[in-house]
């Protein structure tokens, strides 16, 4: 404690510049000169481990923006293969390589200065600050190019999202497509009917549901949407046949009722055609009935045959083979009205020429009224007739008188004179529908 007042009293009588030189002196050697440079080293420490977070904070968005712009370039190349679609693609990956750099850059600078140093030097903070604020520059520089083009993207990508919009729903109804189709098929077999092909049609869907859970990212976003519509369409089918399989069965049932009751009725007429024939031969030239002559044994032969494809039919029907069945009960009307046709001939052919002979004086007027009317029609409004058209009435009135004058002798052939005013009328008839058809689309 003396040796201290001591000290402090011989200080108490320097001089005054000498005291002001210890006082500097001792406040050197207290080590102040070396508080203040740490505190300036602090500050750029400071500032470079700001311009590292900064640069961390544009590398982190570049990458997020990156990964955002990658999920709208792969929504749109898996929608559109067009030649824009490939460009966005070509060009989203030559920002790729960009980033890779700028990225690269950024990370070099990281590691090149580690700022936790405590000998960290003012100039290496100094130049840590600069190249990771270099390195945040270009960051942000690739950034904004980057969103400049997704924003180029908008009506590529709406496209695309609209279309991608459309395979959940088609998808789905698909599901719900088939579903009802086995619905309708499990009451098709509570009723008592098999309905095998359908079966088998609704189990050769099975691989394409299977394609259709699989998803877009598989197969395609159109090939999916596709997919999904023909699949809704061909479930949709099966339904509705199944539905209807019921009300086929009854009809099937009942046209193989009626059926049958049509063939035993034309059996019966069929045997009343050999008298038709026997009058015709009596009273008439051969030519006017030779073309019926085997009318009667056609008729025996076209009703056998359909009661054939009847019982054909009814073997097809209990088996349940259904568009078997459909097809024999068609070819059995077929048959049926054919037979029907040709024994309704020789009834009518008896009839025809039984009012013919005894006044063909009304087949004549009848026939001339026809052409007349056409003549009359040809002339409206003109002053000398289409040679088109006066031609041909002319020929059908030449024809008619011909006719007229063919039925001499003591059997004139009267089927040939009805085939021949048959043929004048719709000759004239012929001649109008032209007539009207020209005014119509001259008008």
């Amino acid at each position: 404690m003396a040796a201290a007042l001591g000290e402090t009293a011989a200080l108490a009588v320097l001089p005054v510049p000498l005291l002001l030189a210890v006082t500097a002196g001792a406040f050197a050697g207290s080590g102040g000169a070396r508080r203040w440079g740490r505190g300036r080293g602090e500050g750029r420490r400071a500032e470079a481990q700001a311009a590292k977070d900064a640069a961390a904070a544009a590398f982190y968005e570049l990458d997020t923006a990156q990964r955002e712009l990658r999920i709208s370039i792969e929504t749109i190349t898996a929608v559109d293969s067009s030649p824009a679609a490939r460009k966005a693609a070509a060009d989203f990956e030559e920002f790729g390589r960009r980033i890779d750099e700028v990225s690269h850059a950024y990370i070099a600078a990281v590691d090149a200065h580690d700022l936790d140093r405590e000998d960290l030097d003012a100039s290496v903070a100094g130049r840590a600050c600069t190249e990771l604020t270099k390195a945040k520059d270009e960051l942000l520089r690739v950034k904004a190019d980057l969103e400049r083009f997704g924003q180029g993207l908008a009506s590529l990508l709406g496209r695309a999202e609209t279309e991608l919009a459309r395979v959940a729903p088609a998808v789905e109804r698909a599901r719900q497509a088939l579903l009802a189709a086995s619905e309708a098929l499990d009451g098709a077999r509570a009723s008592g009917l098999r309905a095998d092909d359908l079966a088998a049609r609704l189990a050769a869907l099975s691989p394409e549901l299977t394609k259709l859970n699989q998803g877009a990212g598989q197969h395609g976003v159109r090939e999916t949407i596709e997919r999904g519509e023909r699949v809704q369409r061909e479930a949709a089918a099966i339904r509705d046949e199944a539905a209807r399989l019921p009300e086929r069965a009854a009809e099937i049932d009942k046209r193989l009722v009626s059926l049958r009751t049509r063939a035993q009725a034309l059996a019966t007429r069929a045997e009343g055609v050999d008298p038709v024939l026997s009058e015709l031969r009596r009273r008439y030239s051969a030519a006017c009935w030779q073309d019926l002559q085997r009318v009667p044994q056609e008729a025996a032969r076209a009703v056998a045959q359909a009661e054939e494809k009847l019982r054909e039919a009814r073997a097809a029907r209990e088996e349940q083979r259904w568009a078997d069945a459909t097809a024999l009960l068609s070819t059995v009307r077929a048959l049926l009205n054919t037979t029907d046709e040709g024994v309704s001939a020789a009834g009518d052919r008896l009839r025809r020429l039984d009012e013919v002979s005894f006044d063909h004086q009304q087949e004549v007027q009848r026939t001339r009224f026809a052409v007349r009317d056409a003549q009359r029609l040809a002339m409206a409004g003109r002053s000398t007739p289409d040679p088109r058209h006066a031609g041909p009435l002319d020929e059908a009135v030449a024809r008619l008188e011909r006719a007229v004058d063919g039925l001499q002798g003591r059997h004139p052939d009267w089927w040939h004179f009805l085939t021949e005013t048959d043929a004048v009328r719709r000759t004239a008839a012929r001649v109008v529908r032209e007539i009207r058809e020209e005014r119509g689309a001259g008008q």
